[in-house]
Formats: structure tokens, C-alpha cells, sequence
């Protein structure tokens, strides 16, 4: 990528990073809250906020992280798959995202059950004590992506060295280059799809 292109797509990897970070921290201080507040409205209100906040907030900008990680990487001379750091920071986005749609199910369930009932001290105590864990993991395992990407630990996986050394022998042109960004953008983009299909059935349409 040119320069500026790669500054704005930086710029814009960054955002929705630290976004989703910050997003999931709101999420678990709200979690805490309807797990130890005695508020019924208090309580009320943190389940459906939780809910809200992870459809419209959080889900979006983990795709968003996911997808201009993949324009920094496949538009860049990191690629993808040529170093582990790079690779075990995929692995953590699409698992995190993954998981993070799935266990979305039990915010549309608190959300459903607050809002047509007060919430006891020791009602669905273990969903509640689920989501607190989930989100407090899942601040654990983005904390740990962002290390990745400041540290950068060294390492070539084989593929890695192997498109190394066909590079010394001949560069890869623009045209190629560009060709294998799309191509590696729109099958990802195309298995999210998919997965966030089949996992929500619909997201909140459905309550």
C-alpha cells in the first residue's frame, strides 16, 4: 500500500483495537454490577446495557479489528501467515470473535429475563457468574493481542520462509500483491458472514 493508504488503514486497525478493548471493559464492569448490586433497576438495567452494548458496540468493531487487521497484514510486507506473531494474533481475533457471538446468546437471555421480571439475588446465578468470567477472559486474551502487536516477537513460520526466499529470486509485482489482498480479505470476510449467520440466527431480531 502506498504510504497514506497504509497510515489510514493503520489508523483505522488501531481504533477499532483499542475500541473493542475498551468496549469489553464497559462490558464487564457492567456484568460485575448486575451480579453484586442489590439495585433491582440497577440490575435491570446492566443486563439490557450489556446487551445493547455488545450487539451495536462491541461485535462490530471485533469484526472491524479483524478485518483491518487483515488489509495491514495483506497489504503490507508482514503478509499473513509469515510470522507466528502474526498468526497467533489471527488466531486470537477469530477465536475471540467467534466465541464472543456465541456467548452473546446469554446477554439476549439476562435481557430477555430483566426485562419482563425482577431478578432475585440468587436468580440465574450461574449465567451471571458466566458473563462476568467471559468478559473478564475475554479483557485477559485482547490484552494479550495487543502485547503481540507491540513486542512483535521474531520468528518465520515455513511458509514464511519459503515466500522469502522466492522473493530474493523475484518480487512479487503490485499487481500480484494487490490480487492477493482481495482475494485473502473476501474469503475471510465470506467465513465471518457465515459463522455470525449460523451463530445468531438472526441476533437480536430473534428477542
Amino acid at each position: 500500500m502506498k504510504p497514506g493508504v497504509r497510515k489510514f488503514a493503520l489508523t483505522a486497525h488501531v481504533t477499532s483495537s483499542v475500541g473493542w478493548l475498551g468496549a469489553v471493559g464497559a462490558f464487564l464492569a457492567l456484568a460485575v454490577a448486575g451480579l453484586s448490586s442489590s439495585n433491582a433497576q440497577i440490575v435491570r438495567a446492566s443486563y439490557i446495557a450489556m446487551e445493547l452494548t455488545g450487539w451495536c458496540v462491541i461485535v462490530p468493531l471485533s469484526l472491524a479489528t479483524l478485518l483491518t487487521g487483515l488489509v495491514q497484514s495483506l497489504g503490507t510486507t508482514w503478509g499473513l501467515f509469515r510470522h507466528y506473531w502474526i498468526v497467533a494474533k489471527l488466531a486470537i481475533t477469530v477465536l475471540a470473535s467467534v466465541l464472543l457471538i456465541v456467548h452473546m446468546q446469554i446477554a439476549n437471555r439476562m435481557a430477555g429475563v430483566v426485562s419482563n421480571t425482577t431478578l432475585g439475588s440468587g436468580d440465574f446465578r450461574g449465567l451471571r457468574i458466566q458473563l462476568m468470567a467471559d468478559a473478564a477472559a475475554a479483557v485477559v486474551v485482547l490484552l494479550v493481542a495487543t502485547a503481540l502487536s507491540i513486542y512483535k516477537p521474531q520468528g518465520l513460520t515455513p511458509f514464511g520462509r519459503k515466500r522469502l526466499d522466492a522473493e530474493l529470486d523475484r518480487p512479487e509485482t503490485k499487481a500480484e500483491s494487490r490480487w492477493r489482498m482481495v482475494v485473502g480479505i473476501a474469503v475471510v470476510a465470506l467465513i465471518v458472514f457465515v459463522l455470525i449467520k449460523h451463530l445468531t440466527g438472526g441476533g437480536l431480531s430473534h428477542h
